[in-house]
């Protein structure tokens, strides 16, 4: 979660919404990302789509199985299925997003019964994870 927690401050430094995610495989990175929503102009890249990208090409595989995805903030739902689609083993969760989270805490999509891919959660319920993304915003509401 340290290195997801680096990443997050990249893009924080960015002027982006600070989320950073790590996938880990065999206990080795195989990819790093950061939110880049706004600097790409692009809906599609949040930290955790862009580290899937790296790691499908690193490994030369869509199905990124026994990989390990760290991420600061619960994925939203569009984040939530590519994690499904991309076979992630487990997904480790810094906070969560009582916005649009889909790992629990609005809806769960990546433990969904009715779906035919379960992915195993770990929340950390990490403070550092939650006080990043509070500051941002409460800077950006005084701005």
């Amino acid at each position: 979660m340290d290195l997801a927690l680096e990443e997050a401050k990249k893009a924080k430094n960015l002027g982006e919404v600070p989320v950073g995610a790590v996938i880990v495989k065999d206990g080795q990175v195989i990819a790093t990302a950061h939110n880049l929503k706004e600097n790409l102009k692009n809906p599609l890249a949040h930290a955790e789509i862009l580290a899937i990208n790296e790691a499908c090409k690193k490994l030369d595989n869509w199905r990124l199985s026994g990989c390990e995805l760290y991420v600061t903030l619960e994925p939203c739902p569009m984040c939530a299925g590519a994690i499904l689609q991309s076979r992630i083993s487990r997904v480790h969760i810094g906070t969560l997003d009582d916005t649009t989270g889909a790992g629990g805490s609005i809806i769960n999509i990546l433990q969904n019964a009715n779906l035919p891919y379960f992915v195993d959660l770990v929340w950390y319920h990490d403070k550092r994870c939650s006080d990043i993304l509070i500051n941002f915003f409460k800077s950006k509401r005084l701005k």
